[in-house]
């Protein structure tokens, strides 16, 4: 379908609106312009319309292919639009675009609510849904008709004429807010700084990081050294650097994010969501707003989310009691006189791990240049489903960053094209995702391949020192690659139903038994070499990567236990929040605590996950996968890392499938039988 018609109040025909004659028909960002999507949006929201009302007025009998699949195919312009929008806001942002975020949100809240709450539409979808057991569908088809149904009544269909406007006043409310959260985290951190002008407060930080520092100083105009609160500054000062009182600084200002008294505080925000969501789910007949949310996961009910994740807390938590005394242990006989404080943790448990393991993180990394992982992934991918990938330099890009890739299969037939954009910027939200501009689906015979970006902050290299990743980036690249082979490999027929349209807590299980590769010396030895000399990591390196994989186990479980206890804690809730954030916080993850609180810190208000990133009463999702994934690597470890038979079994049963059947069943066609923790114990060095 073609889109050349110009938008009111343009001189000139809007990009996002004709038909892209771009290789493979991907984003022409070359020729996008700010100004473009604000119009492009409204004017795809009418198209968007348009093509509701006809499935509506219809008068046809109601049918699976004359609504429940024209449904599935509308709005194909508008999703074409907002995905290079938002993704961009993501990875690319400014001002200008977070002021247009902002203004589009209500109308597309508007558009969702015209879609959800068309009484002559849901009547067409529930009277196909009436005959569901009748009528001959296919498990795609039945999951189609069945995730329609419930998106409906999810969106208030059910409700009565006043209920309904209250659910689209709240549905409003939430969306904008979430946006601000995010756009205040984002602002928040990038307005906290430390500059450092004396040589001797570097002390013990490593020379990439000192470089990096030096580099970003003169980008401001500074003398000195400058570090901000981005993961490739943050996480290795907390590491090495020598001074507690600046490592205290650092980690009083990150766990500060969105609660200062400036404009861009979350107090206030964190509590309004919480409680218009528990709104909502009593609006829909839920009496929380994990109900609402669970009901549509692998998990399915509050109870059960609660008992994993107390279950897991009491065997973790003695093992990182444990922990804890072993590094205070270490700091007293090193001399030190006081106790340990949370931006203690990360320096002196990486000192006893080096002398633990006699390795030290600094020197791994310069056997993962990025470039070098980077083809060592691609690798892997070839070797266990046979895809090769080529750099396209046709293929416009969004920041001269970003690279495009060409992704075909041992058959040739093309599979999707793949950005990377791997470098921090000040543009750029903090962590590692991945994202399509299009998904997967199947229309008229063609097979419509997906267009995807993976989005990480790695250092960025400097004149004498290339990009280095630590090992935990190392397995964060090959996470994301999970996500995006995920992507890749999908071969449904829907749209909604492909790539990683998944339930939440079963959509990290793809990504996060890619992380178990990270140690295995035949796919690090694929290209695994010093970036000075090209000697290959060591054997001994690598016995120790393995042997160091259990060291803290407990303590990290137990603070992801944590996130995951604060989400549920935020969406349990059965009466609107009174509390003060910090105390409700405080309250929350009080049995995970391992340290005394920290007065003025606090997650909830840079907790971006669950308050502006999909994961709300689904933060457990992490841990849940985690599980999982070791269960599904431990079959890999039986039959060969490099085991084209089992990888094939994955893309049949998993990959490919996306979210066309439950994730119960697909996990049990992969392994034949139900999931088994005890891999998870293993690996971690817990007893059962």
């Amino acid at each position: 379908m073609m889109f050349l018609t110009p938008v009111t109040g343009q001189d000139q025909k809007n990009p996002l609106l004709q038909k892209w004659t771009t290789p493979y028909e991907t984003p022409p960002f070359d020729q996008i312009k700010n100004e473009y999507f604000k119009p492009a949006v409204l004017f795809a929201i009418k198209e968007a319309k348009k093509e509701i009302d006809g499935i509506a007025k219809n008068k046809e009998k109601p049918g699976f292919d004359n609504t429940i699949v024209a449904l599935d195919r509308s709005g194909s312009l508008l999703r074409r639009v907002t995905g290079v929008f938002f993704n961009l806001n993501e990875c690319n942002t400014n001002v200008e675009m977070q002021k247009i975020a902002l203004e589009i949100s209500p109308e597309l809240d508007d558009f969702n609510s015209y879609r959800n709450t068309n009484e002559k539409l849901f009547e067409r979808v529930k009277t196909i849904y009436s005959q569901k057991e009748s009528l001959p569908l296919t498990p795609e088809q039945k999951t189609l008709l069945e995730n329609t149904y419930k998106s409906f009544v999810r969106g208030g269909a059910l409700l009565s004429k006043d209920d309904k406007k209250k659910f689209l006043a709240i549905s409003k409310q939430l969306s904008v807010l979430s946006l601000k959260f995010k756009q205040n985290v984002l602002a928040d951190n990038n307005a906290w700084q430390l500059h450092i002008t004396e040589p001797t407060k570097l002390k013990g930080l490593p020379k990439a990081l000192v470089e990096m520092a030096e580099e970003r100083a003169k980008s401001k105009g500074l003398e000195g050294w400058l570090f901000t609160l981005d993961a490739p500054f943050y996480v290795p000062f907390m590491q090495y650097s020598f001074h507690r009182d600046l490592r205290e600084q650092m980690w009083k200002a990150y766990n500060n994010r969105g609660n200062r008294e400036n404009e861009n505080n979350n107090n206030e925000i964190v509590i309004n969501i919480a409680n218009l969501r528990l709104q909502l789910a009593n609006l829909l007949g839920y009496k929380r707003y994990s109900d609402y949310i669970l009901s549509e996961r692998m998990a399915e009910t509050t109870e059960n989310v609660n008992k994993f994740l107390d279950d897991i807390l009491k065997v973790s938590f003695q093992y990182a009691q444990k922990e804890l005394f072993a590094v205070q242990n270490y700091v007293n006989n090193e001399g030190a006189n006081f106790t340990l404080e949370r931006w203690d943790w990360s320096y002196f448990s990486e000192r006893l791990k080096e002398k633990k393991f006699s390795i030290r993180q600094q020197e791994i990394k310069e056997y993962f240049e990025v470039e070098s992982v980077r083809k060592g992934i691609f690798q892997l991918f070839e070797k266990l489903y046979g895809l090769s990938f080529q750099e396209r330099k046709d293929i416009p890009v969004y920041h001269p960053d970003v690279r495009a890739f060409e992704v075909v299969d041992g058959k040739k037939r093309f599979m999707g094209v793949l950005y990377l954009d791997l470098f921090t910027r000040e543009s750029k939200r903090g962590g590692a995702w991945v994202v399509s501009f299009r998904k997967q689906k199947k229309e008229n015979g063609a097979d419509i391949r997906p267009v995807l970006q993976v989005v990480c902050n790695y250092a960025k290299p400097s004149k004498e020192i290339p990009s280095l990743l630590t090992f935990d980036e190392l397995t964060t690249f090959l996470h994301e690659f999970g996500h995006a082979i995920h992507t890749l490999l999908s071969d449904v027929n829907y749209e909604s139903l492909s790539c990683t349209s998944v339930y939440r807590d079963f959509v990290e299980l793809p990504s996060q038994v890619m992380e178990n590769w990270a140690t295995q010396k035949e796919f690090l030895d694929l290209f695994a070499v010093h970036y000075r000399n090209g000697r290959k990591l060591p054997e001994e390196y690598i016995q120790k990567i393995i042997a160091s994989q259990q060291y803290n186990a407990g303590y990290l479980t137990v603070r992801q236990l944590s996130f995951g206890m604060l989400d549920m804690a935020w969406h349990s809730i059965t009466q609107p929040v009174t509390a003060t954030v910090a105390d409700f916080e405080r309250q929350a993850i009080e049995k995970t605590e391992l340290f005394p609180p920290v007065k003025g810190a606090v997650l909830s208000t840079s907790f971006s996950h669950i308050f502006s990133g999909g994961y709300a009463a689904g933060y457990y999702g992490y841990k849940w996968a985690e599980v999982l994934d070791a269960d599904v690597f431990s079959l890999f470890l039986k039959e060969g890392v490099f085991n084209r038979a089992a990888a094939e079994k994955f893309r049949e049963s998993v990959l490919s499938k996306g979210g066309t059947e439950h994730p119960m069943k697909l996990y049990k066609d992969f392994m034949n039988r139900e999931p088994d923790n005890a891999p998870f114990f293993n690996r971690s060095g817990f007893e059962k």
